[in-house]
């Protein structure tokens, strides 16, 4: 679902060293994943003290604005929800 700059909107979820999760929106996974665990400063602050992150969950969205909407709507679920989300994933 490319947006008009061709870029494909993503939201993702992230297990913590903590076991924490954390759920974010962005158009490379791989890249905002390796800077989570990286050493750049360009991870979230909730991270760089959970390191490292595991990406656990992915879902394509068809622009940022529905990105952003299903972030906030995933962010409003209970732990148990968040779990059962990805469980579910193959």
């Amino acid at each position: 679902m490319p947006t008009a700059s061709g870029a494909v909107w993503w939201v993702y979820m992230l297990r913590c060293a903590d076991g924490s999760l954390y759920t974010g929106i962005t158009t490379d996974v791989v890249r905002r994943v390796a800077e989570h665990n990286g050493d750049t400063g360009l991870g979230a602050r909730y991270t760089r003290s959970r390191r490292p992150v595991e990406l656990v969950y992915a879902e394509a969205a068809a622009n940022r604005a529905e990105a952003a909407r299903r972030e906030a709507a995933i962010k409003r679920l209970d732990r148990a929800r968040k779990l059962a989300l990805f469980a579910r994933t193959p």
